[in-house]
């Protein structure tokens, strides 16, 4: 396993999550469709086949191509997921621009900065039932692990894991978040399909850049 990813490979990344959200849509929406509109996995197919029609053939770097899948989604998919996503892999293009590799202290930048930003742009927190159960732990642990001295891969090792533990814990909370929170204590039990599509986003970043 690689210490560092190159960027100027961003091409990999970008065709790995369109593969993920594509594999995943129904999935998604069978999810969101048991608290919410049911448009989830729909809508971010659409976002995703978007950036692959405008990827094309070419090669991408990383930063462009976080970037090329952020606008898209912040001016395609609409909802609330349209802002929560661009703003999140936004927030991750920014922080690879300029560098040439992504080591263990970069990725940790990116991730902070997609976090940050979510926190900035809707105020929800961990016990919410939305996407920042998984990203707030996924980062935690991710940061723990390199403060530990763990690899790039180990501490993508740690994020994932801890993504897919926050993601499961939102089927025991009720929504905070409209428009779920309409569903009251209906919703627990549940995924929330948020979380569970942004666990999946953590795993394929794991996945890719490890490799």
């Amino acid at each position: 396993m690689a210490a560092t990813y190159p960027n100027a490979q961003g091409r990999p990344v970008v065709l790995a999550l369109i593969e993920t959200i594509e594999k995943n849509k129904a999935y998604l929406s069978e999810i969101d469709g048991k608290i919410g509109d049911g448009d989830h996995g729909i809508s971010m197919a659409k976002g995703f086949g978007l950036v692959k029609d405008r990827l094309g053939d070419q090669d991408i770097s990383l930063s462009d191509g976080l970037g090329l899948i952020g606008k898209t989604l912040m001016t395609e998919i609409g909802g609330s997921m349209g802002p929560i996503y661009g703003t999140f892999f936004i927030q991750m293009s920014l922080k690879a621009k300029g560098k040439p590799e992504t080591d263990a202290r970069v990725f940790g930048e990116m991730l902070q900065a997609a976090r940050s930003g979510l926190e900035d742009l809707g105020g929800a927190k961990v016990g919410d039932k939305t996407i920042m159960d998984a990203v707030v732990p996924a980062q935690e642990a991710y940061q723990a692990a390199v403060g530990q001295g763990a690899s790039l891969a180990a501490a993508l090792t740690q994020m994932a894991e801890a993504a897919e533990q926050g993601k499961e814990s939102t089927r025991d909370l009720a929504a905070k978040i409209r428009p779920a929170t309409r569903m009251g204590e209906r919703s627990r039990g549940v995924l929330d399909a948020g979380a569970t599509s942004g666990a999946l986003i953590l795993r394929t970043f794991a996945d890719v850049l490890s490799a």
